[in-house]
């Protein structure tokens, strides 16, 4: 399974984002590329613990068999999991403000989280419920590798 971890996927991951651009067409959904950005950093902020998201899952989705489903390498579907208020920017997520700099924050974030130090008390996500390191880091390069094909990068 890829992750944010390694440092060649890694580094896929910040070159796409380098492409992006305030005018990437959007393939499905409804955000535009600047708030998807800004919905990217929001969610590694919740993995750094330093942005507080509600738990919004539900029984189905804290089992082991959806983790395994949701964090293996087969695309995620479209539309399906709900997003979190708190990193929805129609909602009460960041709101953009210039892109370049928001995507230079962005940045930022995944490289902190990327450099973070081992601990034993990384934040639960808002849908499964208890993560480690390692499920942060697959879920990080899954969260943005499925927002950068919703612009074609």
């Amino acid at each position: 399974m890829k992750t944010f971890l390694h440092s060649e996927e890694r580094r896929e991951i910040l070159s796409r984002i380098r492409k992006l651009t305030p005018t990437s067409r959007r393939r499905w959904g409804a955000m535009t590329p600047h708030q998807m950005v800004c919905h990217l950093a929001d969610s590694v902020r919740a993995a750094l613990g330093t942005r507080q998201i509600h738990f919004i899952g539900n029984a189905l989705t804290r089992t082991r068999i959806f983790r395994i489903m949701a964090l293996n390498s087969l695309p995620w579907p479209r539309g399906v999991l709900p997003t979190a208020p708190e990193v929805d920017q129609a909602a009460g997520g960041t709101k953009p403000g210039e892109f370049e700099a928001d995507v230079r924050e962005l940045v930022r974030l995944l490289d902190e989280f990327a450099n973070a130090e081992a601990r034993s008390n990384w934040p639960d996500h808002p849908i499964m419920g208890g993560f480690a390191r390692e499920d942060w880091g697959r879920h990080i390069y899954k969260h943005c590798d499925h927002h950068l094909k919703q612009f074609g990068v």
